[in-house]
């Protein structure tokens, strides 16, 4: 098991780390204090440097904030505590049940695709049923770490299958400037950044509006010559204690139609002849 060892954002103190995710989830002092039942007078004065906090008080507000576990250990390297969360290897013993129980979801999910990715939408695992979206990809993009973001707008990678590539853009981009705004990540920011620059000639809408008879967001992918459709899930664990298990999200893609579902089937079937 491994921990996570680094230092508060360029030495920056705990206080104004504190005020910047206050500031960023929008509450104001006295409904932070509220929430985590202190006084405003001292969550000021930690806000401020005037006041040092106990390690019980960086771990309440990191809560009450919703700040990533990530996030919190730097709280508390910055007001001089070790870190609480560990973080663990996904190979590690402590992880196995973890393991266990992604490979099932993913397995249970055939013939539809899922694929698990970290907190930088790098791919951790998929299901055989992946490949119907990777077979379409340039197999420089598939070099580890494989980014799925990247696999999917870069035009050497998944864009020029995705029919409605504009509307898919736009909702994968939105997913991730939300991370970006929730985690603060300058990995994020500078995936965002590079995603930014990729062509597309399609229209991409500033806001999400469902057309006719669209009731989500849909992909939809020619592969082979056929048009498929799918809407997807996204799942994370429930209660997690550890970084590694905290960032995991399996994403699980399925048929928006009848046709889409037998063409997964009947493409299953084949794989395993």
């Amino acid at each position: 098991m491994t921990t996570t060892l680094t230092a508060g954002r360029a030495g920056r103190p705990v206080g104004e780390l504190l005020r910047e995710w206050r500031d960023r989830r929008r509450i104001s002092q006295l409904d932070l204090a509220i929430s985590a039942e202190i006084s405003t007078r001292h969550l000021s004065f930690v806000e401020t440097g005037r006041s040092k906090p106990s390690r019980d008080m960086v771990l309440r507000l990191g809560e009450h904030l919703e700040v990533p576990l990530r996030e919190r250990n730097r709280l508390l390297l910055a007001a001089g505590y070790a870190p609480a969360y560990p973080e663990s290897g996904l190979g590690d013993p402590e992880l196995a049940a973890v393991r266990q129980a992604v490979r099932q979801l993913m397995t249970s999910h055939e013939p539809y695709p899922a694929a698990v990715v970290d907190r930088g939408w790098n791919l951790v695992d998929a299901n055989a049923s992946v490949s119907i979206m990777t077979d379409l990809v340039s197999p420089t993009l598939m070099t580890p770490p494989v980014n799925v973001l990247r696999l999917t707008l870069h035009p050497e990678g998944m864009a020029p299958y995705v029919l409605n590539l504009g509307e898919w853009r736009a909702h994968l981009l939105g997913r991730l400037r939300r991370q970006v705004t929730q985690t603060a990540d300058p990995v994020l920011t500078e995936l965002l950044e590079e995603l930014l620059t990729y062509p597309c000639d399609d229209p991409v809408p500033e806001v999400e509006l469902p057309g006719p008879g669209d009731i989500f967001v849909p992909l939809r992918l020619r592969h082979d010559g056929v048009d498929l459709t799918f809407f997807s899930t996204v799942s994370t664990f429930g209660t997690p204690l550890d970084i590694t298990v905290a960032e995991l999200v399996i994403e699980s893609f399925f048929p928006a139609d009848t046709a889409t579902a037998e063409y997964l089937r009947a493409h299953a079937r084949h794989g395993m002849e």
